[in-house]
């Protein structure tokens, strides 16, 4: 088994699904777990309990990633109680969807302060202790639509895109430090965030997927332990689809 003893994870939007699966994945590898969210401060605190019966320390922080200031607070929360920081894994992210046409502009500024403006504070604020220690595991998770785009989430598919764009100038800056910066593309994965889709979509969406069948939370959470893992030590600026070769 990959191990992570000795290192501290920060996991942006671990309450629940791929999230809560990044977790839970990093505390069986040994790494001390620090469990952020938004507004499920329940969930959170159930995943880092999940976390702790594992063997490792974890704790559960509240904070909106859009605000630069929670964000830089939740990496010295993270460094102070756990012992430092190692791997940061960019997982929080919202939806507004709906048509270009009638898209508000409120819908795209929220997505994107999120998804990708909140990404650059957490990178931001992390790469800093990184860069002192000279090592470093960033992991960002993107999706697949911010490689082929997908009609009714403009907003979604530019802030994923962006994180293609994020990863690869972060990998070429830290890379001299010791510090690697990936990203993942995971693509329908059985969520709460999918559970509600309409019968006639899923079946339309599973057509296009070679490997016939949705991806799972821990699919994507054992990419994210490979690339925070010193096996993937010599990884860097990379886009890893988890999609069951939806997006070939």
């Amino acid at each position: 088994m990959t191990t992570l003893q000795g290192k501290t994870a920060l996991v942006t939007g671990g309450s629940r699904g791929i999230g809560r699966a990044i977790c839970l994945a990093l505390a069986a590898c040994g790494a001390n777990v620090a469990v952020n969210c938004a507004g499920r401060a329940d969930a959170a605190a159930r995943t880092a309990e999940e976390c702790a019966a594992l063997g490792v320390r974890a704790l559960a922080l509240q904070g909106d990633v859009a605000d630069e200031a929670a964000a830089a607070a939740l990496v010295q929360r993270t460094a102070a109680e756990l012992g430092g920081i190692h791997i940061l894994v960019n997982n929080a992210g919202i939806t507004r969807d709906g048509l270009l046409l009638r898209m508000s502009d409120a819908d795209f500024d929220a997505v994107l302060d999120t998804n990708l403006k909140g990404a650059f504070h957490m990178l931001r604020a992390a790469a800093r202790p990184m860069v002192k220690q000279r090592w470093g595991r960033i992991v960002n998770i993107s999706s697949v639509v911010g490689l082929s785009g997908n009609a009714g989430q403009a907003n979604y598919a530019a802030s994923k895109a962006g994180i293609i764009g994020l990863t690869k100038s972060a990998a070429k800056e830290l890379g001299s430090r010791g510090i690697t910066v990936n990203a993942l593309a995971p693509g329908f994965i059985e969520t709460d965030m999918t559970a509600g889709l309409p019968q006639a979509l899923r079946e339309a969406m599973l057509a296009g997927i070679p490997l016939g069948r949705p991806g799972q939370p821990e699919d994507v959470a054992q990419a994210a332990a490979f690339l925070a893992s010193p096996a993937a030590a010599y990884i860097t600026g990379q886009v890893l689809a988890v999609d069951g070769g939806m997006a070939m």
